[in-house]
């Protein structure tokens, strides 16, 4: 019997850590799991382990003398001038013991919730802990050293020969799965994100419309500093709406990054949890609407590890696994259990509470930037899509 939806998880995926004080903290998976079981949404038999990733399967993007690179590195036998070659050694992304066997994990744990849809184990699957999106074929960046999606994206064309619609709502372009597929046909990037004028990696313009035979196929909407949710969610909804009718997938691929929050210490954006809400929702609906329900969920950015990524995940768990009942009660045991570690006071409420930021002055006219800017990223498959209509 088909599973609704699995989650992978292993506490092995907290290894991905590059020092004590480093953003990119994996301990967010932790408080998200205590989360949702403590709010009854997350049961043992929900959970799968994640697999190791094989050199081959790294290998269908990453080129092999830079899985060799990160083996070296991991193992203290790369020099630093090689190291910043790849990548690696650099204050974004510093070398860590076992730092190969640590991503390789990572990648692993997304291939095993490919397989658990695209081989009808469940209609959808989870797995957090991905969703390393800069990473590139021959180059670590960012704080991702391999691209799981990209390699997932790759796998999923060659085993399971699927026409991949990849769906990136991470505060930061999704540069590196772009990039990977920018002249295929056969794979659809969307990323909503911050613009890259004021934020890493400075990519993501609305003229990034792919290369060659895939040219048409990428799709980029850079939203305007200080955007709140609605601007937010009509960007989001609209736009994913009309390229998911365009391109037709197979399968959806999402990541889930939760830094556009305002509590988000790396990015500049206003939006509340009412996104992460409605993001899960659309995704939810549309993959039952155009994929039969295949859809996998990955992780991202997130660096606000105790107000905000938490309660981000696991209202999209809730919503791929129909488990809405948690949403009911906030689990005021969890704030308790965590306070005394947690460096700010701990949310007590699904929702934020109103004025959790001062009023936006701008506002009519970033809402009005951000329309204009969907419009714009938007043209070239209306107008397609208007001629094919005439010539019918």
């Amino acid at each position: 019997m088909t599973k609704e939806a699995l989650f992978v998880y292993s506490d092995k995926l907290l290894k991905y850590r590059f020092s004590e004080n480093h953003p990119f903290n994996q301990f967010r998976l932790k408080l998200t799991i205590d989360l949702l079981q403590e709010a009854g949404a997350l049961n043992e038999d929900d959970l799968i382990e994640p697999r190791m990733a094989t050199d081959e399967e790294l290998h269908l993007v990453h080129d092999p003398s830079f899985v060799s690179a990160v083996k070296a590195a991991g193992n203290g036998s790369l020099s630093p001038e090689k190291a910043e070659s790849y990548g690696i050694g650099t204050e974004d992304t510093p070398i860590f013991k076992g730092m190969h066997e640590a991503s390789a994990l990572l990648v692993g744990g997304t291939l095993t919730a490919v397989d658990c849809v695209l081989g009808g184990v469940s209609k959808h699957a989870a797995h957090l802990g991905g969703g390393l999106h800069h990473g590139f074929k021959g180059k670590a960046s960012g704080f991702c050293i391999y691209n799981d999606s990209s390699v997932a994206i790759k796998y999923m064309q060659e085993k399971y020969n699927a026409r991949v619609l990849y769906v990136d709502t991470d505060a930061h372009h999704g540069d590196g799965v772009q990039w990977s597929f920018y002249d295929d046909p056969d794979v659809c990037t969307l990323s909503i994100h911050e613009t890259g004028r004021y934020l890493f990696p400075g990519t993501g313009n609305i003229n990034e419309r792919g290369h060659g035979k895939g040219y048409g196929y990428s799709f980029n909407i850079p939203l305007d500093a200080f955007t709140e949710d609605e601007s937010w969610l009509q960007a989001y909804e609209t736009s994913f709406r009309e390229v998911i009718k365009f391109f037709k997938p197979d399968v959806i691929l999402t990541q889930n990054g939760a830094d556009a929050h305002y509590y988000d210490p790396l990015t500049h954006l206003s939006s509340t949890m009412n996104i992460y809400q409605k993001i899960p929702q659309i995704a939810h609906e549309l993959a039952h609407q155009y994929c039969d329900g295949r859809w996998i969920a990955v992780g991202g950015g997130g660096y606000d590890i105790w107000r905000v990524v938490p309660r981000a995940w696991s209202l999209l768990w809730m919503e791929m696994a129909q488990r809405n009942e948690g949403k009911k009660q906030f689990p005021e045991q969890w704030a308790k259990r965590w306070q005394e570690e947690a460096p700010v006071p701990l949310p007590v409420s699904w929702e934020d509470p109103p004025g959790i930021y001062p009023a936006i002055p701008r506002k009519p006219e970033i809402t009005e930037k951000n329309f204009q800017t969907v419009e714009k990223a938007l043209y070239q498959l209306r107008q397609q899509r208007s001629n094919k209509s005439s010539a019918q």
